[in-house]
Order: C-alpha cells, then structure tokens, then sequence
C-alpha cells in the first residue's frame, strides 16, 4: 500500500513538473515573441488552448457540455483531453456514466493551472497599465442584491475612464461566490451573507439596515418606521429561504415570534418589486438594492416605497466586499476594488468600515 502511494505522489509531482514546463515555456515565448510575434503567438495560443480545455472540462464535469461552450466537437475535446493525460502520462479525470470529474492529479493540476494563468493575467495588467492605457479583465461574484443597481452604475463609472477593460460578472450565492475566489474564478466578490470560508479576505464592509417595501397607497406606507408586528396580517412575497435578505428577515421573525402571510417566493428581484403594485402586499429589501432616491424620497419611486424596518426588531446586516486571501490582483481588478470602497463610502459612510 505505502509503494503505491509513493507511485501516485511520484505521478502527482510529475504532473505539476509538466504544467510548469508549459508555463516556464509561455514565459520564453513571450520574451522573445518581439522578435518573432507570429510563431511565438501562434505557440503561445496552442499551450494556452490546451490548458483552457482541461479547465472548461473541470468545470463543466462534462466533455460534452464544455466542448459546447468551447464551439468545438467532443470528439475533438475528448482527443485532445487523452492527448495532454497520455503527454503527462497520468489521468487527470475519472471517466463516469454521468459525466467526469478530477481524480486527485488532475485537481492539483487545475489548481496550479489557475494559479498561474491568475499570475500572468496579473503582470500582463501591469505590463498593460505601463502604456498609461488602463487593460484589463475583472471578473466578479456578486448576490442578486448588488447586481441590480449598484454594480451597473459602478462599472460604467469605472470604464467611463478606463474603457478597454471589460467585465464578466456572475449572479452567485454567499456559499458559491467564496468556492469561486477559491477556484480563481472571481477576482471579487460581493456577498450579504455570512462569510463562511476562512480563505475570504474582507477589504470593506458596510452595514445594510431592512426595508419593508411596498405600494405607495399601502396602509403600512403611511408609517415612518415599520415594526414586525406591523407586517403580520399583511399579505408577502418574499426572496427564496437562501437569500441573504431573507436570512436576514427571519432572525428577526424568529426573535419576535412572528410569521407573515407569504403568498410567493422568487430568487427573481424584478418580480418581488414589480408585484407589489400588482396588489397590496409588502417586501423586504436593503438599501444597495432599491432604485436612487425611493429611501430619501418619502413618495418613493414609480409608485413603490420602502420604509426602514425598525433595529430593535431587525438588526442591520452586513455587505461584505472581499478577494481571495493572499492573492495580488491583476491591476485593474484592484483599482475596480478602490472603485467600490470609494463609491460605498460615498453612500453609506456612516455605515462604512474598512
């Protein structure tokens, strides 16, 4: 039993060699791809492809599935996949009915393959930003609750001055954001939640206090302040048991003992705001969430307006903003990063720590 493990070890170590023989190579390309752009270029794409294939597979659990997001045939994929394991002389996947997933090797080689194209992503944005044109590519993680407004505003402030960096965001739970920045998916993530991953690093936070939502003519939008005893005959739809919002809003139920009179649940944002001009019934949302100007404005906005839920019954909840503990971002991922602690502390600065 102990040779075999000292087999795979041996195996496992190979393939980390082989990986890094792939990167040490695409460092030497790229010194010399002044001299001879084509065929280095051309060399470069072929190792990088390569790579993405093994990646889009891992994610997808899946050839099938990857080589449709990869616009090439499984055929082709799969070949290409025995190609690189029969190269590294060691599988890299478990071959199941279902699909495939990563045996041990593979995982430590996905892993190192992230890291590194992580790495070089992070000196090409440095390389970039030498020009004194701003390059980039920032990717983040993000809850319904921010995707909504605050992030549409913010990036297109962003890019506003630095237009050649674009941005791929991805809607994800608390839980589902943290596995991203472990994978080296996400450069940030926005979570309103509890942070569950010790690898999370929090570089802001900002306190987000419940609203109650609803109809300009509803009877409860005649009060300044709601208490939850205000809501319990009210009719409610309500975000899906895992939105941080409604975790949020049930400690508060649970400590009043009190129940709502739930008549629909969505994970859909513009459903909820959108159904309570429908009839009368109420929501619950945080202020980052909510159009600029309904809190401020008592009339709301569009006919809809939100009245703060009272902390004694509901305490606020916290907006974390966070990277992948001790990872450098690439530069415009971290400029972006200063973009959002700027424009929170703009906003909610007595509500703010960084």
């Amino acid at each position: 039993m102990r040779g075999a493990n000292i087999l795979v070890t041996k195996k496992i170590l190979l393939v980390l060699h082989y990986c890094d023989a792939i990167f040490a190579a695409v460092d030497m390309m790229t010194i010399h791809i002044i001299d001879k752009p084509e065929s280095s270029g051309m060399a470069i794409m072929r190792f990088m492809t390569s790579l993405r294939f093994i990646d889009a597979v891992a994610r997808e659990k899946s050839i099938r599935k990857a080589a449709e997001k990869l616009a090439i045939t499984s055929t082709a994929l799969n070949r290409r996949i025995l190609q690189i394991e029969d190269e590294i002389g060691q599988p890299l996947f478990e071959r199941l009915a279902s699909g495939v997933r990563l045996n041990t090797a593979g995982e430590l080689f996905v892993q190192h393959i992230r890291t590194q194209t992580a790495e070089l992503a992070r000196v090409q944005s440095q390389i970039a930003d030498l020009s004194g044109v701003r390059r980039g590519h920032v990717r983040i993680g993000s809850g319904a609750d921010t995707m909504r407004h605050f992030l549409p505003k913010t990036v297109a402030a962003y890019r506003d001055e630095h237009p050649a960096v674009t941005f791929d965001l991805q809607r994800q739970s608390g839980e589902e954001a943290e596995h991203a920045l472990r994978s080296l998916e996400v450069d940030l993530a926005l979570i309103f939640e509890p942070i569950k991953s010790v690898d999370f690093q929090t570089m802001v936070t900002a306190r987000q206090q419940l609203h109650c939502i609803m109809a300009a003519d509803h009877p409860l939008a005649e009060k300044a302040a709601i208490r939850l005893r205000d809501c319990s005959e009210q009719a409610a739809v309500l975000p899906r048991a895992d939105a941080g919002v409604r975790q949020l809003l049930n400690v508060g139920l649970i400590s009043r003992n009190t129940t709502l009179d739930i008549i629909a649940e969505s994970n859909n944002q513009e459903f909820l705001h959108n159904y309570l001009t429908q009839e009368p019934v109420i929501s619950f949302q945080i202020p980052i969430a909510l159009p600029t100007g309904m809190i401020e404005n008592v009339a709301g906005v569009n006919n809809v307006v939100a009245r703060p839920v009272d902390p004694s019954d509901v305490p606020a909840g916290i907006l974390h903003v966070g990277q992948l503990k001790g990872r450098v971002l690439p530069v415009a991922a971290a400029k972006f990063l200063d973009t959002i602690i700027t424009e929170l502390s703009n906003r909610y600065s007595d509500d703010f720590d960084q």
